[in-house]
């Protein structure tokens, strides 16, 4: 890992190493400037009682001047040190989110959204954190081998103890290290977890709030949050047993280099001006060691988050475009074709076995008509919206555009001729045209307000504070579900594709509404023929403006044709859209209701809430 950084930041890594190298031999160079004050100036004017003036204005510029290309040495080291770091974590970060855009439905299906947060947040930070200490760390190595020849060219007995200590410290930081890599690495796992958990419960706080499950939700991420507590305090109780340690190695040096030296001393072996510069050497390494330390420290848990943030960058199974490319100017309906498709969805675990839920899936939408799907639930009618915009492939089978398997068209064609409006309309925490252009060229205010009111969202736009550019808050929260929806909507219309599929995209909006939208869907007053349409959808008045219908159910198209040929020949069918049209007047029934009721109360206003 280090090495890898090293090659992918050569010129800044030695930008810090070249600060940190002469920081180390100016710490050298101290200790013996400090041992000849001591020696050539202090011990003078101790014995005569006076010290001259030329003396002392030496000794103060001999520390300044160290003092200020320390300072120099410092300010390289920790410059280069966190630019080198930051840049690393923010090109990871781009290449996991890259490699997210890269692979795909099947793969994110099989993990968690604070997983993958994870992964590009923490896990990328924890991978990259001794770089910070590197260049620190790899200067303190040539400040040591300087010391060390440095104490031998001094004295062989004083020498002899820096080479007790300085291994020592050594094998104290190896040892820490293989205890702490587990800690750190179980830690960094339960870190992912809780994130998970904790998007999990945000995302389905509906849900949860609905059922009243939150006290279970919250023993669950209580048991999890404490689970990571007692994974950190682990790792701060043995950092709390060997930080004092290699804190004390240092120190129990300098000691030893004074009783030492001090024999030395009555020897005659040394001077006072050596056995100062030894001193001072000791007590001033004691810091810069400490850097070797921290890398070694911080390895563990950069393993860790490397190994997580690998698992992503080495996933496999991106789906490769092809070269086929449509005339961009084409402004023609486009025909969809399914031949014998057949679909599953890959395991969790690559042991288990898949499952299908298309098969033998065969159908037609002609270029400019609008064909429905209709079945119940889990029937695969949003698996069949997927496959149609190649957000997954089939296992057999081919999903074509005007003839062309979508798997050889390039992403730009595939991406300008169809486009989904999905079950859940997600909405970016920006202003109203951001949503509907998302920086695509060619789409100005003329262009965002055709698609506005194509999709019946012009007026509520209109009526906003700032109109466009009113900011709609995180997912839209600032709208209702139905406004939501149509602004998803208009997003997909203001690329003009030649194919568009809805999968239940207009189920919060009122019947009336939504029939005016499919209408103008069908002729558009905007500017350019009517697209093709695929709609997943449930109420009769939707079902019957379309051309034809497709009725599926376990994954099989069980009968085609238009909405009064399938009344009058598909039990199934006419049973389940019977049903949905109970469901919508039980609905409008309740929101008739809600029209004339009293005011709740505080409390059935949460409730509602």
């Amino acid at each position: 890992m280090l090495g890898r950084a090293i090659r992918e930041q050569p010129r800044i890594f030695a930008v810090a190493v070249t600060g940190s190298v002469l920081f180390g031999l100016l710490v050298i160079a101290s200790a013996y400037v400090v041992g000849g004050v001591v020696g050539e100036v202090v011990v003078p004017a101790v014995e005569r009682g006076e010290v001259g003036g030329g003396a002392l204005a030496l000794a103060a510029a001999a520390l300044f001047g160290i003092s200020v290309l320390r300072v120099v040495g410092i300010f390289g080291r920790r410059l280069g040190a966190g630019y080198m770091q930051y840049r690393l974590q923010a090109a990871y970060r781009r290449r996991v989110t890259r490699r997210y855009l890269e692979l795909p439905l099947a793969w994110h299906h099989r993990n968690s959204t604070g997983t993958l947060l994870s992964n590009a947040n923490s896990d990328v930070e924890a991978a990259w954190y001794p770089i910070a200490p590197l260049p620190f760390a790899v200067g303190t190595l040539v400040m040591l081998v300087g010391a060390v020849a440095s104490l031998f060219v001094t004295d062989w007995a004083l020498a002899l103890v820096g080479l007790a200590v300085f291994p020592a410290l050594f094998a104290l930081n190896v040892v820490y290290s293989r205890r702490m890599a587990p800690r750190q690495a179980r830690a960094q796992r339960l870190r992912a977890e809780v994130s998970g958990i904790a998007h999990e419960s945000f995302d389905g706080a509906l849900v949860v709030k609905t059922m009243g499950r939150e006290a279970q939700e919250t023993a669950r991420f209580a048991a999890r949050a404490g689970d990571l507590r007692d994974a950190l305090i682990s790792v701060g109780r043995l950092r709390g047993v060997f930080d004092p340690m290699l804190e004390t190695l240092p120190s129990l040096g300098t000691l030893a280099v004074l009783v030492v030296g001090a024999i030395r001393l009555r020897q005659g072996a040394i001077t006072v001006t050596e056995l100062v510069s030894v001193a001072f050497l000791f007590t001033v390494l004691a810091f810069p060691v400490r850097a070797i330390g921290w890398v070694l420290a911080e390895l563990p848990r950069s393993v860790a988050g490397w190994d997580r943030v690998r698992r992503v960058l080495d996933s496999t199974g991106e789906m490769p475009y092809g070269e086929v490319a449509f005339d961009p100017a084409a402004r023609t309906p486009a025909t969809l074709g399914f031949d014998d498709v057949h679909f599953g969805y890959e395991p969790a675990e690559a042991h288990l076995p898949g499952t299908e839920v298309l098969g033998e899936v065969t159908f037609t939408v002609p270029a400019g008509k609008t064909v429905a799907l209709v079945g119940p639930t889990g029937a695969g009618k949003s698996t069949i919206a997927s496959l149609a915009v190649r957000l997954v492939d089939p296992r057999r089978g081919r999903v074509t555009l005007d003839g062309v398997d979508v798997r050889e068209l390039t992403a730009a064609s595939l991406a300008a001729t169809v486009a989904l409006v999905a079950q859940v309309p997600f909405v970016f925490d920006d202003t109203v045209r951001a949503n509907i252009t998302l920086d695509r060229a060619g789409i100005g205010d003329d262009e965002v307000w055709a698609a506005l009111r194509l999709a019946e969202a012009d007026g509520f736009v209109a009526a906003l504070p700032d109109g466009l550019d009113t900011m709609v808050g995180e997912r839209g929260t600032s709208l209702s579900g139905g406004q939501r929806q149509r602004l998803t909507l208009a997003r997909a219309l203001a690329g003009r594709p030649r194919l568009l599929v809805l999968d239940d995209a207009t189920s919060a909006v009122d019947p009336r509404v939504e029939a005016a939208i499919l209408a103008g869907l069908r002729a558009p007053g905007d500017g350019g023929a009517p697209a093709s349409i695929l709609v997943v959808a449930y109420r009769r008045a939707t079902i019957a403006l379309a051309d034809e219908v497709i009725y599926v159910e376990q994954g099989r198209v069980v009968a085609r044709g238009t909405h009064t040929e399938l009344l009058a020949t598909v039990p199934g069918y006419v049973d389940l859209v019977t049903a949905y049209e109970q469901a919508e007047q039980e609905r409008e029934q309740d929101r008739a209701y809600d029209e004339v009721a009293p005011v709740p109360s505080g409390l059935e206003m949460e409730v509602d809430r």
